[in-house]
């Protein structure tokens, strides 16, 4: 099947982009892997599409302190490939690894399926598990950033607003003493994942800075509920887990 009739626009900045959004009512194309399939198969027929790959410094990852933040034209592929986002996070390397293939991964954004909201989709369960944030931009209320925890409402449904455009998402860095892990169950490697699930432990210090207790752990689990939820479990004590170097966990990478 091929899409219905639709207009093309592309735009040369973000308000640029914005404002055709408004002025269209139609969707926002970035990477297009999730959109264009949906529109050949008639199960979205927009009015127009918004191309923002012409749009400058949107497809920058920027690696600071306290976060990862990665603009709304980075394709999976470049998070992937982007060393110094894995040093500080690896969750986002061990996680967009099972996106898709990796033609897909060239291609998609990580942004757009932030946006795509399926609750199968590994990004959006890393994004809620990180305790994240999506900053978008709109003509008529300017900027605003939305929490992870508010961002994802229901399946292939986010909080955006049909006038705003995604521009950027965070994911800050787990704490100092922390592990995570990532591990997906598929038919085959780059199919949707039947059920996966990503984890974080911190690990606390006594006064001596010997590693104890487990403070906190976090969990993440694409494709087992309607939306993606992060499940939280604080105070357990040293030896909870099956000693320290079980809590660590399969594929950890101890940061500080």
């Amino acid at each position: 099947m091929k899409p219905a009739p639709f207009a093309y626009h592309r735009p040369s900045t973000v308000d640029e982009a914005a404002s055709m959004l408004a002025a269209t009512e139609g969707k926002i194309l970035a990477g297009g892997q999730s959109l264009i399939p949906i529109m050949s198969m008639r199960l979205a027929a927009p009015a127009a599409l918004v191309d923002l790959n012409h749009v400058t410094g949107l497809a920058d990852i920027d690696v600071s302190d306290t976060a990862v933040r990665i603009g709304a034209l980075t394709r999976h592929g470049d998070l992937e490939r982007n060393v110094a986002a894995y040093d500080a996070n690896p969750l986002l390397r061990r996680a967009v690894q099972h996106v898709a293939h990796a033609t897909i991964r060239n291609r998609g954004t990580t942004v757009g399926s932030l946006v795509h909201a399926d609750p199968a989709a590994e990004m959006p369960a890393v994004l809620r598990l990180l305790g994240g944030s999506v900053e978008v931009v709109s003509t008529a209320r300017g900027r605003r950033s939305i929490d992870a925890e508010a961002f994802f409402v229901g399946p292939l449904e986010s909080a955006l607003e049909p006038d705003e455009v995604a521009v950027s998402a965070c994911f800050p860095h787990p704490p100092a003493g922390s592990g995570s892990a990532w591990l997906e169950i598929a038919r085959r490697h780059g199919d949707y994942g039947l059920v996966g699930v990503g984890a974080l432990v911190v690990l606390d210090s006594d006064s001596s800075g010997e590693r104890g207790g487990v403070p906190d752990q976090r969990g993440g689990h694409p494709g087992a509920r309607r939306r993606h939820r992060r499940l939280q479990r604080r105070g357990v004590r040293r030896g909870g887990l099956g000693g320290r170097q079980d809590a660590r966990g399969r594929g950890h990478r101890p940061r500080g």
